[in-house]
């Protein structure tokens, strides 16, 4: 284990792991690693941080993955080991009772292998992609064995994996390029509601999720038949992490996953499916343009080296049964690039793309990029083509884009594009809306450049609802201006100002006062909501640009263990330790409740001794940011320990308290100053270049 799997051991940051280290000279020595990241005996550390009293017991979650991370075959090899005991436990349960009880580990990992491919192949069929499970390489993990199966008992097995796989995916987030649940449900939606599916597949699988998101919406219908999934990625280990997800999470299917490059291999070659969903990789040169020339798979056209989505498209279209429904998670530029401009017309003429959906910038990664739905129909030989397209564009419902709040609304995100194909899909056209969606003619797009981009084709919108709300909008302006002016904080007189000198205050610090009892400190990112209860969680960008709480807590699994999160309380003082600057952010009445989430730290104060406008309006200052943080690394830690207070009575905290909740509403007054005016003058702007506004 490294020192950061340490400090999440004992609760305490890594700063203090490397203090102990120094400090203490039976510390365990490295046992692997480097110089700069070391790693350590799982068994040799928990030893010590119990002879040291800084830890009572490691909890058994917190166990198997330790074990996982430090397993010697890596962790995605012992993650395939507990996702397959997990498999046993729950499919088998009587012939893993037989053989948890020997006593010899040698025993236990010996008979292991056979009794894991035989429950692998009824779950999975023959040529799963869950591999290396042999006598040799299941010899150390006989600890990792048992104590995955006690974690099973605990929260279930389907429970356990999920953790665990979740754990793995987190912990290496440049690794892997996973679909977010919002947009997965969403292309589940989309397929589905074309008619009920039988079978899906995802070519380019990943993690699983676009697979486990059209299981469970098949789940949440009623008397729905259990799915077929079928899957394929070109990533061994991920592959198999995946079909292991899939045979855990969902029982009643029938899972196929298998482990290859799709384009060049395809696993399924007869495969004729209800649905296809898919995130293909973006931007990719070596996908096979040179061996594949000839494939039969290129009904529209040869994609060009560039358009390897073209690629992805396509082999969707040949996987699918007539009149089978895909839809792809495509890069914008796929919409529009001259190279791809014959496919395009071709796939509009033969009525094969239905739809082109774009999501506002954030909704999936990479996140910087507005991405586009693309929703496509295999042609019935018999009927007649589409002769149109829906286009659709939430980017109005992209962050900033009202009001000025930096949260995404996905929910009006997957209203608009649900409504929008329900319709259009029924009736062969949508009502259309200015700046939002549109059926076109498919002739009309067949210029030259066949540029399927949605924003091109919208008309737009009236400007901010027209001259009434425009109005609306100076008027508010209006009254906020005149509200900073009343605000604006009162200096002192010049020749006042030239006299004085910084004041020589007793001071004392956060950690101190904390040792006092005068205030709690706690930190955030953990927890757990309860299913079907939905907590907000009040993010470090939420603190730092002041709006709204936008997270939202994880969901405890339905078996599982609620872990209870730490709340924010109106008075509490939270800083941000991660890039904030200076920023503390007294909580109101409208956020609390809310939990609070990574990289924040709450301070609350007792009421007999600190005023918490005192304490955040002191805890703001720059050189006392300055001198607590940490440029140790690229990115400045604030250890909130260490800043500083005045030792004031009570009383002189109160008048500083009531100057700087002053300054606070000045602040929050400006920041609505500045929305507003944006507001106004892009409404102006839009008013006069489309007619809704007049010039005088």
């Amino acid at each position: 284990m490294t020192a950061a799997g340490i400090a999440r051991l004992a609760g305490v940051g890594r700063a203090a792991v490397s203090n102990w280290r120094r400090r203490h000279a039976d510390f365990p020595k490295p046992v692997g690693g480097t110089e700069t990241s070391p790693a350590f005996a799982l068994r040799d550390i928990e030893q010590w941080l119990r002879d040291q009293g800084k830890l009572a017991e490691v909890p058994l979650r917190e166990r198997v993955w330790q074990q996982l991370v430090g397993h010697p075959a890596g962790a995605a090899a012992a993650l395939r080991q507990a996702g397959a005991v997990l498999l046993l436990v729950r499919d088998r349960p009587a012939a893993w009772k037989q053989l948890r009880g020997a006593s010899d580990d040698a025993d236990l990992t010996g008979v292991l292998p056979v009794m894991l491919e035989s429950v692998l192949a009824a779950r999975l069929g023959d040529g799963h992609p869950v591999q290396g499970l042999t006598r040799e390489a299941l010899a150390p993990s006989a600890a990792l064995v048992r104590a995955t199966a006690d974690l099973a008992a605990l929260d279930g097995a389907p429970e356990a994996y999920a953790f665990l796989l979740g754990r793995h995916l987190d912990a290496n987030p440049r690794q892997y390029t996973l679909t977010p649940p919002g947009p997965a449900a969403l292309m589940a939606e989309l397929a589905a509601l074309a008619g009920p599916s039988g079978s899906v597949l995802d070519p380019a699988c990943g993690a699983g999720g676009l697979l486990t998101a059209a299981q469970e919406r098949a789940a949440a219908q009623p008397d729905a038949a259990p799915l077929a999934l079928h899957g394929q990625e070109a990533d061994p280990d991920l592959a198999a992490l995946t079909a292991l997800r899939l045979a855990l999470g969902v029982p009643d299917a029938r899972v196929r996953v298998r482990a290859a490059d799709t384009l060049r291999a395809d696993a399924f070659p007869e495969l004729a499916v209800d649905a296809v969903l898919v995130h293909p990789p973006f931007n990719e040169r070596n996908w096979g343009h040179d061996e594949l020339a000839y494939d039969p798979r290129w009904e529209y056209g040869f994609p060009a080296r560039t358009e390897s989505e073209l690629a992805w498209v396509q082999h969707a279209l040949a996987r699918l049964r007539p009149g089978g429904t895909a839809v792809l998670l495509m890069p914008p530029a796929a919409a529009s690039r001259r190279s791809g401009r014959r496919i395009r017309a071709d796939l509009l003429r033969r009525g094969a793309l239905r739809a082109v959906i774009a999501l506002p910038a954030g909704a999936a990664p990479p996140n910087g990029i507005p991405l586009h739905l693309w929703v496509l129909r295999k042609p019935d030989g018999g009927a007649q083509p589409s002769p149109h397209l829906l286009v659709v564009d939430t980017a109005g419902l992209a962050p900033g884009a009202s009001g000025g709040r930096d949260k995404l609304d996905w929910a009006a995100v997957r209203a608009a594009a649900v409504e929008a194909w329900q319709s259009f899909d029924r009736d062969g056209g949508v009502e259309e809306m200015p700046g939002v969606r549109r059926s076109l003619a498919a002739i009309d797009l067949l210029g030259d450049d066949v540029d399927l981009a949605p924003a091109r084709h919208l008309p737009p919108p009236a400007a901010a609802g027209g001259p009434a709300e425009l109005a609306e909008v100076r008027d508010r302006l209006t009254d906020t201006l005149a509200r900073t002016t009343a605000l604006t904080p009162r200096s002192a007189p010049q020749d006042t100002a030239e006299k004085t000198v910084p004041a020589r205050w007793p001071l004392t610090t956060v950690g101190e006062l904390a040792r006092s009892g005068a205030l709690t400190l706690r930190a955030g990112g953990a927890g757990t909501a309860a299913p079907g209860a939905p907590l907000a969680v009040l993010t470090d960008h939420d603190v730092i640009a002041a709006t709204e709480p936008s997270g939202t807590l994880p969901e405890a699994a339905p078996s599982g263990p609620l872990e209870e999160p730490v709340l924010v309380q109106e008075g509490d003082v939270v800083v941000p330790v991660l890039g904030g600057g200076s920023i503390a952010r007294v909580v109101d009445a409208t956020t609390a409740g809310a939990a609070l989430g990574r990289n924040l730290t709450l301070l609350r104060s007792d009421p007999a001794a600190l005023d918490p406008w005192f304490l955040g309006g002191f805890l703001r200052g720059t050189a006392n940011n300055r001198q607590a943080s940490s440029y140790a690394s690229t990115a400045t830690r604030l250890d909130v320990r260490r800043l500083q207070l005045p030792r004031l009575p009570l009383a002189e905290q109160r008048r500083y308290g009531a100057r700087f909740r002053d300054l606070a509403a000045f602040e929050e007054a400006l920041r609505l100053a500045s929305r507003l005016g944006e507001q106004l003058v892009q409404g102006m702007y839009d008013g006069f270049t489309d007619g809704t506004v007049a010039p005088d």
